[in-house]
């Protein structure tokens, strides 16, 4: 399966006072644990960021049982194993030790860190500033630094990768300026196919069948068989920018902006692209609700997750686009004109949903088989992403 998650922080000193009490580990900027460091590895941990640092909670308690001291604007995404976590800082990619809480050594130096993504048995860096791509297997990160396989772009832009089972690579076309396409290199390096069909690339997903679909301003491009292939969307202007893959479904889930020139657009509908037969389908929030760039999820079956702001998840059957459930979850909320700053946000393992509360400093568990909340807990600080641990398979 796929997993990823497209770009995407807020007081340390309460915060590490806070978490001394029940017994946390705290670490230093440098990541180096602090001499009173007890506490015991965490299993299936879940990272929330928060302007300072970095709180890792037990995924099954949601106990705060880490934080880390980072500054500045951090992203987190899966590192592709048990215990890892990687974190996009101002330096590179660096791995956290989510399970015993401490920053390590290994990284990926260079400036932008942006996507991460998960397919099958790599991990796939793409460093915005430089074009560097790196795709290992995260098993080795369990050594130390794994090398794997490098490749740079003929021009650093806003960009991803993905490597699929059989070596294809595929990575983003672009510039500084504007991004227009995909290639794809065989596990040789020699390039395969190209399409410049795909403006303003970006974000990708994985759908059942090992298809690809990269998002574009006026469609997807897939590709599939050995080539690409452009889905089209009705309109001149479409913004598909995040995606939502599963190996259980050939349809992905997707974003779906129509306004080209605004500050802002809360988007009030979705997009199921069916990679089987090439085809779009643009499916309405109902009426009043819209959901941000952290808002959409696969379930463990393949069904579609989206986040609204009025504080539901909604369930929705990617083969007809239908509302099979609407949970509540959180209060209603508004999306900030500002990317960075928090808003609720979607985190999915398996069978449970992990959703942020910036306006409680909460962190919600979701039993996505019941729709039940099966825990909350309140942060000494305000959330704002959130990921965990996810093995790559």
């Amino acid at each position: 399966m796929n997993r990823r998650t497209s770009y995407g922080l807020a007081t340390l000193v309460a915060a590490s006072l806070a978490l001394a009490a029940c017994g946390s580990e705290t670490t230093n900027e440098s990541g180096s644990p602090s001499a009173s460091s007890t506490a015991a590895l965490v299993k299936e941990p879940v990272a929330v960021t928060y302007e300072g640092g970095i709180h890792v909670l037990d995924g099954e308690t949601l106990k705060v049982a880490h934080t880390v001291a980072l500054d500045g604007f951090n992203r987190i995404n899966p590192a592709g194993n048990d215990t890892g976590v990687f974190v996009s800082t101002e330096a590179g990619f660096q791995v956290l030790d989510a399970a015993a809480g401490r920053m390590t050594d290994i990284t990926y130096p260079g400036a932008k860190p942006g996507h991460v993504v998960l397919h099958g048995d790599r991990t796939v860096l793409f460093t915005d500033g430089t074009g560097e791509v790196h795709s290992f297997d995260p098993k080795g990160l369990a050594d130390g630094k794994p090398v794997g396989r490098q490749y740079k772009t003929a021009q650093p832009h806003h960009g991803v990768a993905v490597e699929l089972g059989d070596g294809t690579l595929v990575v983003s076309l672009g510039t500084e300026e504007s991004r227009s396409g995909a290639i794809a290199l065989d596990k040789d390096g020699k390039e395969i196919a190209r399409s410049e069909e795909c403006p303003g690339v970006h974000g990708e997903a994985v759908a059942q069948g090992e298809v690809v679909g990269l998002g574009c301003e006026d469609g997807v491009l897939l590709f599939k068989n050995g080539a690409f292939v452009k889905v089209k969307s009705d309109r001149a202007y479409s913004r598909i920018g995040n995606q939502a893959g599963s190996e259980d479904s050939p349809v992905l889930l997707g974003d779906y902006k129509i306004e080209p020139d605004a500050e802002l657009e809360a988007p009030e509908q979705f997009a199921l692209i069916d990679t089987a037969t090439n085809s779009l389908k643009v499916v309405p929030m109902p009426k009043g609700v819209s959901y941000s760039f952290r808002s959409l999820g696969r379930g463990p079956e393949g069904e579609g997750l989206i986040l609204g702001t009025d504080g539901k998840l909604y369930v929705i059957d990617p083969a007809t686009g239908a509302f099979t459930n609407a949970w509540p979850v959180v209060a209603a909320w508004k999306e900030p004109v500002k990317w960075q700053e928090p808003r609720p946000a979607l985190f999915v393992r398996g069978d449970t949903a992990y959703i942020t509360e910036p306006a409680t400093k909460k962190v919600h568990r979701l039993d996505l088989a019941t729709g039940k909340l099966v825990g909350s807990v309140e942060l000494p600080a305000v959330p704002n992403e959130i990921s965990g641990t996810l093995s790559a398979h």
